[in-house]
């Protein structure tokens, strides 16, 4: 198999943790895409990838799949254990309701006040092989549901170890992927946000979220 990646880009890092924890590092191979230079608008990639976005998961079959959730999802499948997208009925859907609460709320959010403000982007305001212009207000508007989503998620953590529950999942490397990226960007976790503070320092000591 082939992983196209990009070490500074949080979608993709979700697919790496993904693979990390499943402890298949070695079986697949590693592709650099460099987006700061927009290797993704290149000919050579757009064969690769029409959607012209990482992470893109590669099968042994020549099989392409493009997004985070379908590369993470063919990995689960493929190698099932450890289990990180559930066992039961009950803990599939609620690892996919709040992986899907990270995603939407978290990383979009992020990439929202971001992609809107940051003058690298201009004209790049959405992902992909089309040419949108910055909007100022939904970089303002990204940055509150970035301090809603912090808020939201000490909620969550307030009785449990982990976002879903008592396990690792898929959410939490959502989650983490979203916050990391968030405070790399200088949005700060609140400091009374004591439940996101210990789940966050929890993921740091995983060896998976050193990749």
């Amino acid at each position: 198999m082939k992983f196209f990646d990009c070490s500074t880009a949080p979608s993709p890092r979700q697919v790496r943790i993904f693979i990390a924890e499943k402890g298949i590092n070695d079986i697949i191979e590693t592709v650099e895409v460099n987006l700061r230079d927009g290797e993704q608008l290149t000919d050579s990639f757009r064969k690769i990838n029409p959607y012209c976005t990482v992470p893109v998961l590669e099968t042994d079959d020549g099989t392409r799949v493009y997004s985070t959730a379908g590369c993470c999802r063919y990995l689960e499948e493929a190698y099932p254990e450890p289990c990180l997208m559930g066992k039961t009925n009950e803990e599939k859907a609620i690892i996919a309701d709040m992986q899907w609460r990270a995603e939407i709320d978290g990383l979009l959010a992020v990439g929202e006040a971001l992609r809107n403000s940051a003058p690298g982007l201009k004209d790049r305001a959405l992902t992909g092989p089309d040419n949108y212009s910055q909007i100022p207000d939904l970089a303002e508007r990204g940055r509150k549901r970035v301090e809603r989503f912090f808020s939201t998620m000490d909620q969550i953590l307030q009785n449990k170890t982990y976002i879903a529950g008592s396990d690792f999942s898929y959410a939490d490397i959502t989650a983490y992927c979203a916050i990391s990226f968030a405070t790399r960007l200088k949005f700060d976790l609140p400091d009374n946000a004591m439940n996101l503070h210990r789940w966050f320092e929890s993921i740091n000591e995983r060896a998976s979220s050193k990749i």
